[in-house]
């Protein structure tokens, strides 16, 4: 790719920023990083939600073999439902295949990181109580006391802007100066940070909203001025800065609430939640839908699923319902996806509300709490009028999934090549990088390196 191997590779995950942000002057710090032909659209797997497509990224596989289908996972054995708890063990991704080839490798609040063997790593890992209430904020890294040191340097972690209602600035601004700080201690040769905010505009207003276009200025200042700090490093002559978003975003107005239309078909149960609420009845429920922003995974008995296919065609919002041949045209045949897969049209998102009554509300639907709800909730941006959340799903103004708009890739720094093909596949990011770094791994990439 370039005449000189790259020494350093540094990785900035800008979730949201699409090509057109860059080319039309809304990003002039990335612009001047990445030259005009070494910009290109980033085509995302199916579906292009967090975590099927960082696993994407990181490992060069698709969703149907990396098997991270969705943000969260249904466990049949146990009849369970949770969002961002898999266990990471099985993944061979980037930074820890690059760590076995002898690199020195970092990370920055990707999911499922705690364990990585990464040699510097961060993500939220906040101490709570049994009923998930948060006493203190910390994070799990890589190592042990690299988190004590950067608590005494900036305070901690800002968790409250990081998701959530009072989402802002200041968690990117954080996250990049532990960046910082991780190469002057530890000098990684390979690092990759994520860069979460223009999220919460692109989910709260939309594609096409203006606080994404403000939004996409404060993020592109806070990378500048990282990148500043990049020129300034004694390594920087060896550096190649890889820029990557996961998706791009749709304008929504349309909610869709799939586990209210298989609960009137007869197929979910619900249960008193002790507080007066109704909790979904998994154990009892035939059928029911973890939803994942445009796309959701319907878990059906067997002799249910033309059941829920019937209960959930033709609402409001779906464009489509795929069965095993949809699931394998898609690339989401997988064990861990669901027996049905609703894809929701451009305009349309899915909620994952089983109640009629607002009234009726389990008692974790006006809280912030990721780990309770089995399904996606952007609601969980804005303020409720009962409770620390909203249950006004006509809120929300953006979503993404559907994996038809792209996101951004480009390369700069001195140890970049200046130009790369008009269109790049998510799963050729991690051979690039192990090519810029002259290293072999042994993961089985599905493409080769640009």
């Amino acid at each position: 790719m370039t005449d000189n191997d790259a020494g350093r590779a540094i990785v900035l995950d800008v979730i949201g920023l699409e090509r057109e942000h860059v080319e039309s002057g809304l990003a002039p710090n990335i612009a001047d990083l990445v030259a005009d032909g070494a910009r290109a659209d980033l085509q995302s797997p199916f579906p292009a939600v967090t975590l099927p497509v960082q696993s994407t990224l990181a490992t060069g596989q698709s969703p149907a073999n990396h098997g991270d289908v969705a943000n969260g996972e249904y466990d049949r054995e146990n009849d369970t439902a949770a969002l961002w708890e898999r266990d990471s063990e099985s993944r061979d991704r980037l930074w820890e295949s690059a760590s076995e080839a002898g690199l020195t490798t970092g990370v920055f609040c990707f999911q499922h990181l705690i364990g990585t063997t990464a040699d510097v790593a961060l993500t939220p890992s906040p101490i709570e109580d049994e009923e998930n209430n948060i006493l203190e904020m910390n994070c799990w890294t890589n190592p042990d006391g690299f988190y004590d040191e950067l608590e005494a340097e900036y305070g901690h972690f800002p968790l409250h802007t990081y998701w959530g209602p009072g989402a802002n600035e200041e968690s990117t601004a954080w996250i990049l100066d532990a960046a910082r700080e991780a190469i002057d201690r530890y000098d990684p040769d390979l690092l990759w940070i994520y860069i979460p905010y223009l999220d919460y505009a692109g989910l709260a207003h939309g594609a096409s909203s203006d606080e994404l276009r403000e939004a996409i200025g404060v993020a592109d200042e806070l990378v500048g001025d990282f990148l500043d700090f990049l020129r300034a490093d004694e390594r920087w002559g060896e550096t190649a800065v890889n820029v990557v978003s996961e998706y791009g975003f749709h304008d929504v107005d349309t909610p869709v609430f799939p586990n209210r239309a298989l609960r009137e078909a007869g197929l979910l149960s619900v249960q008193d939640d002790g507080e007066g609420g109704e909790e979904l009845d998994l154990p009892n429920s035939r059928a029911f839908a973890l939803v994942d922003h445009q796309v959701t995974h319907v878990y059906a008995d067997e002799d249910v699923v033309d059941e829920a296919r019937e209960a959930l065609t033709g609402l409001d919002g779906v464009e489509r319902v795929l069965g095993e041949e949809g699931k394998k045209e898609y690339g989401v045949a997988h064990p861990n996806a669901g027996d049905l897969v609703c894809v929701a049209e451009r305009s349309g998102w899915f909620q994952y509300y089983w109640w009629f009554d607002d009234a009726n509300a389990p008692y974790y639907a006006r809280d912030m709490d990721i780990h309770a709800k089995p399904g996606f909730d952007p609601v969980e941006l804005f303020f409720g009028d009962e409770g620390l959340v909203s249950l006004d799903a006509s809120k929300v103004g953006g979503s993404h999934g559907r994996a038809d708009v792209d996101g951004f890739y480009g390369l700069g720094g001195p140890a970049a090549p200046d130009s790369v093909p008009d269109d790049v596949d998510a799963r050729t990011v991690a051979p690039t990088l192990t090519d810029l770094l002259d290293i072999e791994v042994e993961t089985a990439f599905e493409r080769d390196a640009l």
